[in-house]
């Protein structure tokens, strides 16, 4: 089965939904495919990465209340195994991150690019919008550096991408994480492990009766 994950490394419930969905096919029995679609949650520029709570505070009423409101997604993500440390992150423009892991998955590493954009952009507080850091990040998970920069620093991709990022909304993901199952079957949000589980049975039950 083919899976679409339309997610944004800038999101905690995307973080979250991955490891879901990635428990979810520890039971499974059938073959997946995995893409990984861009979706940006704010493509405003940043001139300057802030501390995200900062950043968020006159949004959504200060300081103490994103503190709170992180504080909930934090023991979310515990719960699912992974270590959250908003103190720590800060703003980013997630448009060339989602390059290089377009450029990843030609090398057969998307996956493991978009695990440690995650982690450092909610565990390390690495700005994931420096090309430097993102040339870093690229040689962590086995991919020449200096390709990776070279990548970054060129044209490529940024037509493409932008019209990803179009098309997303177009096909109607408005929230992310958004899985697109079998080409037509959407399950939003970052659900738990048993009902993305129960969604993959559905769904090959479906297109057997199709076939």
């Amino acid at each position: 089965m083919e899976i679409e994950i339309y997610a944004d490394v800038a999101c905690p419930w995307c973080y979250i939904g991955k490891r879901r969905l990635e428990q979810a096919l520890e039971s499974y029995d059938g073959e997946v495919t995995v893409h990984y679609r861009p979706f940006q949650l704010d493509p405003s520029p940043v001139s300057e990465p802030r501390p995200l709570v900062d950043a968020l505070a006159a949004k959504f009423g200060g300081p103490d209340r994103v503190r709170q409101m992180f504080g909930q997604v934090t023991e979310v993500a515990s719960a699912a195994g992974l270590t959250l440390d908003f103190d720590r992150a800060v703003t980013a423009n997630t448009f060339d991150a989602h390059r290089l892991v377009s450029w990843a998955a030609d090398r057969g590493r998307a996956a493991e690019l978009v695990d440690a954009l995650y982690r450092a952009h909610f565990t390390d507080g690495v700005d994931v919008g420096s090309r430097d850091a993102l040339a870093t990040l690229a040689a962590e998970v086995g991919l020449d550096a200096a390709e990776a920069r070279s990548f970054l620093d060129s044209d490529e991709r940024v037509a493409e991408l932008s019209d990803e990022l179009a098309a997303a909304r177009q096909i109607g993901v408005t929230s992310v994480p958004t899985f697109v199952l079998a080409g037509k079957y959407a399950v939003t949000g970052a659900q738990e492990p048993e009902t993305l589980l129960a969604a993959l049975t559905e769904v090959d039950r479906r297109e057997a009766e199709a076939d």
